[in-house]
C-alpha cells in the first residue's frame, strides 16, 4: 500500500463533468489498495472572480479580508470533488487549511507553512476514507484565515506530501509535463522526464507557470520527488528530482520567458555609498519585488542605475522612485513597460563553455536588442522588447537544438 498525495489544478476541477472525472481517476487509485490524499484548487477563473469582486469595492482590499474571501473558492470546490467520490460510491471527506491545521506565518496574501498537524488527516485515512484538502490556503496563530500566494495548492501538496512522508506527490494539470519550451508557442517542443529540482526552480520563477517555485524549493528541502502530470491522460509525466550526472549532459534544457516585467532607470545618481540602499530600501518597503539590476560605470561622480519588477507595480514604483531621484538630486526617470525577460536554463551550464556566446549569436541574428543581462550557475536571462518575445523563445529553442536532440529516460 502506497501513500499518495495528488493535487489537481483550476482546469482539471473546471466543471461538473471535469469534477466527475478527477473524482473517478482518484477512486481507481484507492481502489488498487493505496491510501489517497487530495490537494484542490479553485475551480478555474474563480480566484480572479473573486478577486475583481474585491476590486469593485475598494482599490486596495484589506489583505486580511482578501485571504477570507479568496479562500472560499477552494473550499468550494473540495465540496464538490468530495461529493462527487460519494456520489460513485467511495468515501471521502473534506477539510479546509484551518480544519487540517497548516500553520503558518502572519502575512497575508502570501503566508508561508511553518507546521503542518497532520493527525486528522491520519485518521481519516485510518477510517478509510479518501482525503480532500483545500489548496492554498492556511491559519495563523491567531486563528486568521492565510493564503500562499499564487501557486499556493502546489505548495500545499508538496507540504503535505512532506509531512506525511508520502511515497508520491502528483501534480495533475493542463499539460502532461515539463517541456523545453511552451509547447503552445513552440510546436517543437518536447517533454522532459525528468528535470533537477534547481532547473525546475529557475524555470518557475522565470516565467513557466506548470509548478510554483517555492513549492519545488519546498521538495528539494525534504527530498519529495514530484510528479507532474496531466489529468485528461494517463501519460507518465516528468519527475522533479535530485541532480544526477546524466542531467549536465545537456547544456541547456528548457527556455523560459516572462512579460510581466517592467524596467525603469534613474540617471545621473550621485556615486557614493547609501544612494543604492536608500533607493532600493524604499522600493522594498512597498513590497516591491526587484528582479534585475544594473548600474553603469561611474563617469565624473555619477551613474545610471536600472532596474527590473513586476509589472503590476510599474506606476507604483516610478512615482515612488521619482519622489526618491528628487532627494538624492538625480536626473531623469526613465520607464518601459513594454518589455520582456527571455532566459535558457540548465545544469550543464556549469560544464559547458560559450552557452550564454550562443545565445547571444542567435538573438543578434534576428536584431534583437538585448537590454540587460542576468546570470546564475545554471542560466542566463535577457531583457528584451516585449514584441520579440515570441520569436525570442522559437529562434533559441532551435539554435540549442531542444527539438530534435534525443530526451532519454535517464
Amino acid at each position: 500500500m502506497a501513500l499518495i498525495v495528488q493535487k489537481y489544478g483550476g482546469t482539471s476541477v473546471g466543471d461538473v463533468e471535469r469534477l466527475r472525472h478527477v473524482a473517478r481517476r482518484i477512486v481507481e487509485v484507492s481502489e488498487a489498495g493505496n491510501q489517497v490524499v487530495v490537494v484542490v484548487s479553485a475551480i478555474a477563473g474563480e480566484t480572479d472572480r473573486l478577486l475583481q469582486l474585491a476590486h469593485q469595492i475598494t482599490e486596495t482590499p484589506n489583505a486580511r479580508e482578501l485571504d477570507v474571501i479568496l479562500a472560499t473558492g477552494e473550499q468550494v470546490a473540495i465540496g464538490l470533488l468530495s461529493l462527487a467520490i460519494q456520489a460513485g460510491g467511495s468515501k471521502a471527506r473534506s477539510f479546509t487549511g484551518t480544519q487540517v491545521r497548516i500553520l503558518t506565518d502572519n502575512v497575508h496574501t502570501r503566508a508561508r507553512i511553518l507546521n503542518i498537524d497532520v493527525e486528522r488527516i491520519r485518521q481519516a485515512l485510518r477510517e478509510g476514507e479518501i482525503t480532500i484538502v483545500a489548496g492554498f490556503q492556511g491559519v495563523n496563530a491567531e486563528e486568521e484565515v492565510t493564503t500562499l500566494g499564487r501557486g499556493g495548492s502546489d505548495l500545499t501538496a508538496v507540504a503535505l506530501a512532506a509531512a506525511l512522508n508520502a511515497d508520491v506527490c502528483e501534480i495533475y494539470t493542463d499539460v502532461e509535463g515539463v517541456y523545453t519550451a511552451d509547447p503552445g508557442l513552440v510546436s517543437t517542443a518536447q517533454k522532459l522526464p525528468r528535470i533537477s529540482y534547481e532547473e525546475m526552480i529557475e524555470i518557475a520563477s522565470l516565467g513557466a507557470r506548470v509548478l510554483q517555485a517555492r513549492a519545488v524549493e519546498y521538495a528539494k528541502n525534504y527530498n519529495m520527488s514530484i510528479h507532474v502530470r496531466s489529468s485528461f491522460t494517463k501519460n507518465p509525466g516528468t519527475l522533479v528530482v535530485q541532480e544526477d550526472q546524466d542531467m549536465e549532459k545537456v547544456a541547456v534544457s528548457g527556455i523560459a520567458y516572462d512579460k510581466n516585467e517592467a524596467k525603469i532607470t534613474i540617471t545621473g545618481v550621485v556615486d557614493r555609498p547609501g544612494i543604492a540602499a536608500k533607493l532600493f530600501g524604499r522600493v522594498a518597503e512597498a513590497g516591491i519585488v526587484v528582479d534585475m539590476i544594473v548600474q553603469n560605470i561611474s563617469q565624473d561622480g555619477h551613474t545610471d542605475i536600472s532596474f527590473t519588477i513586476p509589472r503590476s507595480d510599474f506606476h507604483k514604483a516610478s512615482e515612488l522612485v521619482d519622489g526618491v531621484a528628487k532627494e538624492i538630486g538625480a536626473g531623469q526617470i526613465l520607464g518601459d513597460d513594454r518589455i520582456a525577460k527571455v532566459s535558457i536554463v540548465g545544469v550543464g551550464m556549469r560544464t559547458h563553455s560559450g552557452v550564454a556566446a550562443r545565445m547571444f549569436t542567435a538573438l543578434a541574428a534576428e536584431n534583437i536588442n538585448i537590454m540587460m543581462i542576468s546570470t546564475s550557475e545554471i542560466k542566463v536571462s535577457c531583457v528584451i522588447e516585449e514584441k520579440y518575445t515570441e520569436l525570442a523563445v522559437r529562434v533559441l529553442h532551435d539554435a540549442f537544438q531542444l527539438g530534435v536532440q534525443p530526451i532519454g529516460e535517464g
